[in-house]
């Protein structure tokens, strides 16, 4: 019998393999990093064939250390960076340009061209998006606009469409020689081509973006026992193993959290920073700038879908300042860096690289901080950079009770960034209500092992993988009120600063 499920979990910096055992336990990683490429101001780009290799060696890096014999896996699943978009050709394998990842920025005035007078929220009845930098469908339109011969060679069905995960299950299936073209549910639903309601790409969007629907992937649920595909014998599992899961990193991590009933709420704290709301069945427009996305689907159940407030820059403004600014020699060093002042100083750092996300959807927004004094130092700067990730789940926050009417009582964290004691404490005393680590911080993998294992009935059913859940620590508020009332709302002074920067 087989005693583990593996999943790939390709993210925006770095792709990993993490094995399972049955109670949700990791046995095995391994973890490697891909290149931010970085054309031009705004431009966010990864090498597809770099990520597939390194995928390739996550795989076979994991399987070494645990020893595991073939049989040992019981199915495979992937999870994701989302919306980051890949077209390559089906016949030689090969992408027609980088991947362009989700925080590019160069779609801006394509999307508000496709806005026109009806603006941002012209597709969002059927989708649940703005038109934004963010989703896929207007990176695909650029694509096709602007790499000669690609539209041809798409109308010709030559050329193929996929977020990572169709990307790696394609690859992994056979590539060339028949790999599986498919996506999820939840996947499908951030590009701004799938109706939510049906589940189903929308003919009338793909014929106001100009997307020939042959480029796209046939999609699937999120766990599904029809199987997308198998391994290979001769790929880095070395055996043929059901892929039967696919999540979108967030809606994994929501899995991974075991967030299966109506009103719970994960926050996930890598790269960018998510927090996603289960409305059920149920499809819950946003009137407070959040999205409306599919949460997950279980085989031939209903999709589950939820609410989302998706913030570009949380772990990422933690590697700007070792990177760029090259104030630590590694991210692990700012916790201790920020603990060597009180506060903040009184400076406010508002990372709006990317423009902001939710709740705000400006994309004519730019980073700024404020309040510098002669007093600052790069202490202040460590404290302030996470201060800011915290203001910013606080927004989504508000603005996930505004639309859902759902008093949270307690958030649920994963992701890399809660390791960071000092932030995980800042977050609470923000939010006013406590903030849970589970025992496995990395749900996003643990997400994306349930769907496959679900799928092969490795596990039977959410109760069982709900048991596997468990507490590691939680952070009470302070008693004091001063960084939920005075300090937020110097924050919120300092968000409106980034307001109108770039012109036209």
């Amino acid at each position: 019998m087989s005693r583990f499920v593996a999943a790939i979990d390709s993210g925006t910096t770095s792709t990993r393999c993490m094995i399972f055992n049955h109670r949700g336990e990791p046995v095995s990683v391994h973890q490697l990093e891909h290149r931010q490429i970085y054309p031009q101001p705004g431009w966010v780009e990864h090498d597809p064939i770099e990520i597939w290799n390194q995928t390739q060696r996550a795989v076979s890096g994991a399987l070494e250390k645990l020893g595991a014999a073939p049989g040992d896996i019981a199915a495979v699943g992937v999870t994701n960076q989302r919306e980051t978009t890949v077209v390559w050709n089906r016949r030689t394998g090969q992408p027609y340009h980088n991947a362009i990842v989700w925080q590019d920025t160069r779609t801006d005035r394509l999307c508000a061209e496709l806005a026109g007078a009806e603006g941002p929220d012209r597709f969002r009845a059927k989708v649940g998006l703005p038109l934004s930098t963010y989703f896929s469908g207007p990176k695909i339109r650029w694509l096709l606009d602007n790499v000669p011969g690609l539209r041809e060679a798409a109308r010709r069905g030559d050329a193929l469409f996929g977020t990572i995960d169709t990307w790696l299950i394609w690859n992994l299936t056979g590539g060339v020689t028949g790999g599986a073209h498919v996506t999820d549910v939840t996947n499908a639903s951030r590009t701004m081509l799938m109706a939510l309601d049906r589940l189903e790409w929308d003919d009338d969007i793909l014929a106001a973006m100009e997307i020939p629907r042959a480029m796209l992937p046939t999609i699937r649920p999120s766990s599904d026992p029809d199987i997308y595909g198998y391994t290979l014998h001769d790929g880095p599992f070395g055996a043929r193993i059901p892929i039967c899961g696919d999540l979108g990193d967030q809606q994994a991590a929501t899995v991974g959290q075991t967030c299966f009933d109506v009103g719970e709420a994960k926050n996930t704290y890598g790269t960018g920073c998510f927090m996603l709301l289960n409305t059920g069945t149920e499809i819950v427009p946003s009137k407070h700038g959040l999205l409306t996305t599919v949460c997950y689907q279980f085989g031939d159940e209903p999709a589950v879908y939820a609410l989302e407030g998706s913030i570009a820059i949380a772990g990422a403004l933690v590697q700007w300042l070792r990177d760029n600014l090259r104030m630590i020699n590694a991210a692990s060093e700012i916790e201790n860096l920020a603990r060597t002042v009180e506060d903040n100083g009184g400076i406010y750092f508002v990372p709006a690289f990317s423009g902001l996300y939710a709740p705000y959807w400006r994309s004519d927004a730019r980073g700024v901080i404020v309040g510098l004094t002669r007093f600052i130092h790069r202490g202040h700067f460590a404290r302030a950079a996470l201060e800011a990730t915290a203001f910013q789940t606080r927004e989504v926050l508000d603005a996930m009770h505004q639309d859902s009417g759902v008093e949270l009582q307690a958030l649920k964290a994963d992701g890399g960034m809660v390791r960071n004691e000092l932030l995980m404490q800042f977050q609470a005393d923000v939010l006013g209500v406590p903030v849970i680590r589970p025992r496995v911080s990395e749900t996003t993998a643990l997400g994306a092992a349930y769907a496959a294992g679900l799928a092969v009935g490795f596990w039977k059913n959410t109760d069982e993988m709900r048991a596997n859940w468990g507490v590691d620590k939680i952070w009470k508020p302070a008693e004091d009120d001063t960084a939920r009332t005075k300090l937020y709302a110097q924050w919120k002074k300092a968000v409106t600063r980034t307001f109108d920067w770039v012109e036209g």
